[in-house]
């Protein structure tokens, strides 16, 4: 995982540790589209080789929302949801950035109706004072979300961890799911 400033600092800069790690067959996160916008998500993903996009919430950039509420993606905008490259959305680090103005104005609600791979994540929990719960409860609160739209967060993030394909499967199927349905049940 890089993180860190955007600007001035393009992951570009990391190119031979980037090609050296896919060589290596390792997975890696880089910090794109929070501040520096589509550039740097261009270049983590075509240059990189980036497997998850920290933040990428400047990915709205590339989408284009009529009056009446659909979407056309532009070229990164499709490729990203296409190829299904995990969104690491930061909701409350994202609003104390300024890369959103509020919760309900983060572009995770129309990524999440697109069907993007965004998962919920917490950034830095300690100077954010949140946790992926507090995630959750300000996105049902602004969205309206339920436990059917908590369990897609929740399963993106498995589909997308750093993790043999059986295992994820394994997690998704025998803990996952089956906590949602306990949850979903309960009086």
């Amino acid at each position: 995982d890089i993180a860190g400033a955007e600007a001035g600092y393009p992951p570009t800069r990391h190119l031979d540790a980037f090609e050296y790690l896919q060589r290596e067959n390792a997975h890696f996160t880089i910090h794109a589209g929070e501040a520096f916008g589509l550039p740097s998500i261009w270049q983590a993903i075509q240059w990189c080789g980036a497997d998850r996009l920290g933040h990428g919430v400047r990915i709205i950039d590339d989408i284009s929302v009529s009056g009446d509420g659909s979407a056309k993606l532009g070229r990164l905008a499709a490729y990203v949801r296409d190829k299904r490259i995990p969104l690491e959305m930061c909701p409350t680090s994202n609003l104390q950035t300024g890369a959103a103005a509020s919760i309900a104005e983060h572009p995770i609600g129309l990524l999440r109706r697109l069907h993007f791979r965004v998962t919920v994540n917490t950034d830095n929990r300690l100077m954010s004072s949140t946790s992926v719960s507090l995630e959750f409860a300000k996105l049902v609160e602004a969205f309206g979300y339920d436990w059917d739209d908590l369990q897609w967060f929740a399963v993106n993030a498995m589909k997308s961890a750093f993790l043999p394909f059986d295992e994820r499967l394994a997690l998704i199927n025998g803990v996952i799911k089956p906590g949602f349905a306990q949850i979903k049940w309960q009086p």
